[in-house]
């Protein structure tokens, strides 16, 4: 017997394997891609994750999609580029600094803004790369030749670039209205950034003294009594004819006393509490509206970290409290004055920040913001002519009504850290203007000049992602090979935070060319209580943590294989073992499959080419079948973006299919061929090429090699390690053959045989039907049993004739006849086709025990059917049972009827009198 080529550890081991490979691919520089190249393009750029961030699930399987793409393009013989790089994260990169400076007992403040951002950027140096190491090491295939960072030199050009370039068309203006304001970040936020959540509140029922009106006071209903010394009129719809006489009366301002007037408009919800509402201008988005409309005062009465103003209108006793407290106390002063007619439980949306989740205060400010209607109507007619495409489809209307309904985009920051705004105003004159270099003088007069002090919101930068990386608004290589792109890979959560604005940005910059073509929305990682996944709930999971324990393979398998397109991902942070052990079972069945293939295996395999296919046995020509088959269902369910689909018809294939199946057929060919002494391998020397040794293991092992090859390049986008580890070890490897760098397998017409199929399934039934036989008349394992075939047709018959050995063997038979044979007591079975299949049983059973007991269970079927009968004839049982119980009662009377026919034919077969 030969020795085998080479011994592969019983245990997959995946810390054995990952580190090594994915060094061997870095020093093969398998995912750099070349601009040079004549290979057509494919391109992802990655959302870039927030230069503090750490790993988290979420990350992971967005990354995990975005590595199986781009590595099932890369092999389809692509250039394929996914970018990578971090953002600057203006907001959450100087929350962490300043709580590390708090340590200190010092604020940024005590600093100074140079120093301060001279920390921010020694934090950056030193921690700033921590989550793209991370990506490696779940096996991310990304260019990190061309690692781009949002605050890079270059990078930074290109957001000032297009800032200035905004400015000179006049969609950049400085606005003075109410905007999201964080107490906490102590900046603005756009809209996106203040996420509404559903809150249980209160609603406060205030009453407001009247002068001259039909009563003597009003009442006003409001979530928010610490805005109330705000306050600069009360507010009715003209429609509403319950107050028609309170328009043009004057009311007093509770506490303050002061006048204020009763105005009718028509943005006021006469449905919400009473129909009457405070308006107070510098702290409502809305009221800001209405007071622009009646002209009125827009008083501020907090301060920018939430607390109530020294104001004349605000009393004493209430200045420099929080604004929560501040509330209480409002309250409390109402109370005694008469003035609080009730509170009443209210479920509201509020707005938190979305980094600090601090309730955002509606704040009258001065910020800079963009036209964003200019921008977002030519990227809604685009998508409206399909030029790009969201996948699920489910996400179309929200889109088209986000950006049919945009508004300006606040894009100015009260931080230091970021891309601070390139606007300057000469202090002589008061000229401003827009400048692409930091200027030392006025223009105009030759005057000092300030800049100023606020930075971009973060999202200014990374909109320009997709084609600031590659080197905008210089004309390089890399921009006309690699822009514009495929596939952006995502969250819904940022498809209008980032998405959307990509999409405005490239049209506009990029000569109306969009940035990619298919946004691709996946769903959320949630635990099993479907709360997301968050450290504030302390219900995540560490993917790190994850391949410690099981592998790289392992966590990936589990989140593409564990989601559909679009849907939720499901995973228990408190049972890791069961959560992902589908992934660690997946790869250990790999691993055994693949070390009894490879040991079967000789040094040197014929090509699958050179054999002629049409003469092989049946098992050979269903298998090469169902490879051929697997490959146009995974390429047609990767182009689809169902990975999961892709990933579990490879699953079935491997397993139901190729081990289950082919493998147990060919065990003979192999064997003989090991007996032989490994006469029959395609050696010099050995047989010739042609039909005559086709049928012998020649055959199979070029049929197994070749099947066992095509399922490992099927499999290695979303299990990369152990793909490439098996893949190296089939014969004829080099050792510079990579399996990342290998083709896709491809798609074979001439393969495609429905009548071979249906050929094949018979003789799988076959067995299935026997051994379902054995286990329901619990035939001892070791008993050998007679069993006859009558085929319906002569072609099933062939298939039988030619699979007669593989039925024999897995049917643990004795003897197969074919047309009839054998006889005696025994059980019958039909397939699909109609064939019968007859098994012998008197040598392996009790008949005599089997059919007392097959005739007890019959007696107590028929006295069930009996006492069932006899209440479904009862008339007062089916006037007054309900219609469903009724209806339930005559299923099982149909199911016992079954039931019952079964066991007669069961008795029937075995000659039971």
């Amino acid at each position: 017997m030969p020795q085998p080529r080479f011994e592969l550890p019983p245990q997959y081991d995946p810390h054995a394997v990952e580190r090594r490979l994915y060094q061997r691919w870095l020093d093969r520089e398998v995912f750099t891609a070349r601009a040079d190249s004549s290979r057509a393009p494919y391109v992802i750029v990655m959302p870039p994750p927030n230069i503090t961030a750490i790993l988290h699930t979420g990350q992971g399987l967005n990354n995990v999609i975005q590595d199986v793409l781009i590595r099932f393009e890369r092999m389809r013989e692509r250039e394929a580029e996914w970018l990578p790089g971090t953002d600057h994260a203006g907001i959450a990169t100087q929350n962490v600094v300043e709580r590390l400076v708090a340590k200190e007992g010092k604020t940024r403040f005590d600093l100074g803004r140079d120093k301060f951002v001279e920390r921010v950027w020694a934090f950056v140096r030193e921690t700033g790369n921590t989550i793209l190491e991370q990506l490696k090491v779940i096996g991310c295939s990304c260019d990190w030749s061309r690692t781009r960072f949002t605050l890079d030199e270059a990078y930074s050009r290109a957001v000032r670039e297009v800032f200035v370039r905004l400015w000179e068309e006049g969609l950049i203006y400085r606005g003075h209205r109410v905007i999201h304001w964080c107490p906490h970040c102590l900046t603005a936020l756009s809209d996106e950034e203040a996420e509404s959540k559903e809150t249980d509140g209160k609603l406060y029922y205030i009453r407001y003294p009247v002068e001259g009106g039909p009563n003597s006071f009003l009442t006003v209903a409001t979530t928010r009594p610490e805005t109330l010394l705000g306050d600069t009129a009360v507010a009715v719809n003209p429609k509403d004819a319950r107050h028609a006489g309170f328009v043009g009366k004057v009311a007093r301002l509770p506490i303050a006393d002061i006048p204020i007037p009763i105005v009718a408009d028509d943005v006021v919800d006469p449905t919400f509490g009473t129909g009457f509402v405070k308006v107070t201008p510098a702290h409502d988005a809305t009221d800001f509206e209405i007071g622009l409309r009646h002209k009125l005062e827009m008083p501020l009465v907090m301060t920018e970290d939430g607390r109530m103003e020294h104001a004349t209108r605000v009393p004493k006793q209430l200045a420099e409290l929080d604004r929560f407290e501040a509330r209480e106390r409002i309250v409390d002063m109402l109370k005694e004055r008469g003035l609080l007619e009730k509170i009443e439980p209210h479920r509201h949306a509020l707005r938190r920040c979305y980094r600090c989740d601090t309730i955002v205060e509606p704040r009258l400010s001065d910020q800079w913001f963009v036209k964003m209607k200019p921008l977002a109507e030519p990227v809604l007619a685009a998508y409206r002519e399909a030029t790009f495409r969201i996948v699920p489809e489910r996400w179309h209307a929200t889109f088209e009504h986000w950006m049919e309904n945009i508004r300006d985009w606040n894009i100015s920051r009260q931080l230091w850290w970021g891309h601070r705004i390139p606007v300057f105003t000469c202090t002589p004159c008061g000229h401003q203007w827009a400048d692409r270099k930091d200027p030392a003088r006025c223009p105009k007069c030759g005057g000092a000049v300030e800049q100023d002090p606020d930075v971009l919101d973060t999202w200014f930068s990374s909109w320009l992602w997709p084609f600031a990386t590659f080197g905008w608004p210089e004309r390089t290589a890399d921009l006309a090979r690699f822009y514009p792109g495929h596939t952006l890979v995502t969250a819904p959560e940022i498809l209008f935070f980032w998405v959307a604005r990509m999409l405005m940005s490239g049209y506009h910059f990029m000569d109306r060319r969009l940035p990619f073509t298919t946004v691709c929305l996946h769903g959320t990682v949630r635990d099993t209580q479907h709360r997301k996944m968050s450290k504030s709930l302390g219900n995540g999971i560490d993917p790190l943590d994850v391949v410690r324990l099981y592998g790289a393979d392992a966590l990936r398998w589990t989140l593409v294989a564990g989601g559909s397109l679009g849907a939720d991902v499901i995973l228990d942070p408190n049972d890791l073992e069961t959560t992902f052990a589908p992934g660690r079972n997946f790869a250990n069945k790999l691993w055994n499959i693949g070390r009894f293939i490879l040991a079967q295996l000789p040094e040197r395999v014929r090509p699958i080419d050179e054999l002629d296919i049409s003469r092989l046995p049946l098992a050979d020509r269903w298998i090469l079948m169902r490879a051929n088959d697997a490959v146009q269902a995974a390429t047609s369910h990767l182009e689809q973006f169902k990975l999961d689909e892709a990933a579990k018809r490879c699953y079935e294939f491997v397993w139901g299919e190729l081990a289950d199946w082919y493998v147990e057929a060919v065990k003979p060919r192999l064997a003989a061929d090991a007996a032989s002494g490994g006469a029959t391998a395609a050696e010099p020397g050995g047989p010739p090429a042609g039909a005559a040794s086709d049928a012998t293991s020649v055959a199979a092992h070029a049929v197994l090699a070749h099947c066992f090859d095509t399922a490992l390049r099927l499999l290695h986008p979303v299990v990369p390690f152990i793909t490439e580890e098996l893949w190296q070890k089939l014969p004829g490897r080099k050792p510079d053959d990579l399996l990342a760098s290998a083709n896709w397998p491809s798609f074979r017409p001439d393969l495609v045989d429905a009548e071979l199929d249906l050929q094949f399934l018979r003789v799988q039934q076959v067995v299935e039907r026997i051994r379902a036989i054995r286990a329901e008349y619990r035939v001892p394992p070791k008993a050998r049993l007679a069993a006859a075939i009558k085929p319906r047709s002569e072609s099933i018959r062939a298939a039988f004739d030619g699979e007669r050995d593989t039925i024999v063997r897995l049917a643990q038979l004795s003897e197969l006849q074919l047309d009839g044979g054998v006889r005696g007591a025994g059980a019958h079975a039909v397939l699909g086709d109609g064939s019968e299949v007859f098994v012998a049983l008197a040598d392996a059973i009790d008949v005599r025990q089997e059919c007392r007991r097959l005739s007890g269970e019959l007696t107590r079927l028929e006295q069930q059917l009996a006492a069932l009968d006899a209440k479904l004839t009862n008339k007062n049982f089916i006037a007054r049972a309900p219609a469903e119980v009724v209806a339930k009662e005559r299923d099982k009377e149909r199911a016992w009827r079954d039931q019952r026919q079964a066991l007669a034919d069961k008795l029937r077969s075995l000659g039971c009198s």
